[in-house]
C-alpha cells in the first residue's frame, strides 16, 4: 500500500498503543485461543495470543517490535489463510483504507472461527463532537465523509453484531485523529499531522487556513473560553466504535 509506505514512516513516534483503549479491545477479543490482526500496521493493540499479522506496507511491518507476532505482506481482500484458521480476527482503524470493503469483511468472516472485532468511527458523531473538524478543518471532515464506513453497514456485512463506544482519554498516548481533543496545540505540530491519515491525506494547503485560525484562537485564549467544558473531562466520546460480531 503506497499510502502507508509514505504515511507510516513516522508512526513509531506518535502512534503508541494507549493502555486504556488496549484493555477495551482485548476485552472485546475475549478468550480467543489465537488471533489474527488484519491491517496490523506496527502491531499496536495486539493481544498476547496474536499468531499472525497481515499488513500491505513493508514500511509498517518494519516498525513492528521485537517479539511481535510474525507478519505477512498481504491485503484484507485476499487473506493467505484457510477457512476457520483462527479463533478471532481483529481489524483496527483500517477498514476505511480497503479497496473493496465487502470483500475484506467476507475474508475476515471466512478465516474467523468465532469472532471478528473491528475498530472504526461514526462519522456523524465525529463531525458533531470533534471541534477540530467541526470548527477549523471542514476540508478534513469532507475527506472523511468520502471514506468513513457507517457502523450499521459494517454490522450488516458481518452478519450481525454489537457496537460499543470507545471513549478517548484526555491524555491518550496513541496519536490518531481525535487523540488530542484536550491538547489543541498538538494539532499545530507537523509531526502529529504525519501520524494522522485524516490530516496527512487532506494536505497542508487545504489545512493551512483552519490551522492558522486555531493558532490565533489559542494565542488569544478564545479556544479555551469556547471549549472550557472540555478542560475538566477525563475522557470523551467522539464517535470511535468497536464492532464485535460472533459466528
Amino acid at each position: 500500500m503506497a499510502l502507508y509506505d509514505a504515511l507510516g514512516a513516522t508512526y513509531a513516534r506518535t502512534r503508541q498503543p494507549d493502555p486504556r483503549i488496549a484493555a477495551q479491545i482485548h476485552a472485546a477479543v475475549g478468550d480467543a485461543t489465537d488471533v489474527l490482526n488484519v491491517g496490523a500496521g506496527g502491531g499496536s493493540y495486539e493481544p498476547p495470543r496474536t499468531v499472525l499479522a497481515v499488513e500491505p506496507s513493508q514500511v509498517m511491518i518494519s516498525q513492528r517490535p521485537a517479539g511481535a507476532a510474525p507478519a505477512v505482506r498481504a491485503v484484507a481482500e485476499h487473506l493467505p489463510l484457510r477457512d476457520g484458521a483462527v479463533d478471532a480476527v481483529m481489524a483496527l482503524l483500517t477498514v476505511h483504507h480497503w479497496a473493496d470493503l465487502a470483500a475484506g469483511i467476507r475474508e475476515l468472516r471466512r478465516v474467523a472461527r468465532r469472532r471478528v472485532v473491528v475498530l472504526t468511527w461514526d462519522q456523524r458523531i465525529f463531525r458533531e463532537r470533534f471541534w477540530l473538524v467541526r470548527d477549523y478543518l471542514p476540508e478534513a471532515a469532507a475527506f472523511d465523509d468520502s471514506r468513513a464506513v457507517p457502523a450499521d453497514r459494517l454490522i450488516d456485512l458481518l452478519g450481525g453484531g454489537r457496537q460499543e463506544p470507545v471513549p478517548i482519554p484526555h491524555d491518550c498516548v496513541d496519536g490518531f485523529g481525535a487523540a488530542y481533543w484536550r491538547r489543541p496545540h498538538a494539532y499545530l505540530d507537523p509531526q502529529v499531522h504525519a501520524g494522522i491519515s485524516l490530516l496527512a491525506q487532506t494536505g497542508d494547503d487545504a489545512l493551512a487556513p483552519g490551522l492558522a485560525r486555531l493558532a490565533d484562537d489559542l494565542a488569544t485564549g478564545r479556544w479555551h473560553t469556547r471549549h472550557a467544558e472540555l478542560l475538566g473531562l477525563e475522557a470523551m466520546d467522539v464517535g470511535y466504535r468497536l464492532i464485535v460480531a460472533d459466528h
